[in-house]
């Protein structure tokens, strides 16, 4: 299970539109590493003119988890996006990219995203990630 969801918020989502806040709060305490990562990134960009920022630690198997539950989860990712006004990258379950909304189309998400980037992130400890 990716998320511990309250009663009150399985029943906003079983009567209707559900409270973006409600839902953040819910990852924030389910997945407290990814969301601390997220949260760290968007922090570190808004004190850049840099186009990204990454973390590249080596998480826990517990910590990595979390990030891939987060980060593989539309809703999860889509919804840490707009709280945090960062698009997100992923590269190798554990190093994530946090750019500027609509940077998508630059050359350092296109580096960051590439096929090239995939493989130079590999590592034999991280084989099973």
């Amino acid at each position: 299970m990716s998320l511990d969801v309250s009663p009150a918020l399985l029943a906003q989502a079983e009567h209707g539109e559900v409270n973006e806040a409600d839902f953040i709060d819910t990852v924030r305490t389910s997945l407290p590493y990814a969301y601390q990562v997220v949260a760290g990134l968007s922090t570190e960009l808004a004190a850049t003119e840099g186009e990204f920022v990454n973390d590249n630690t080596t998480p826990t198997d517990e910590e990595r988890a979390q990030l891939l539950r987060a980060l593989a989860s539309n809703a999860i990712r889509g919804s840490l996006e707009r709280h945090f006004g960062v698009t997100l990258a992923f590269v190798n379950c554990h190093r994530v990219g946090a750019f500027r909304p609509g940077a998508e189309q630059g050359d350092a998400h296109r580096e960051f995203t590439s096929l090239r980037n995939q493989i130079r992130n590999q590592s034999p400890e991280l084989r099973s990630c």
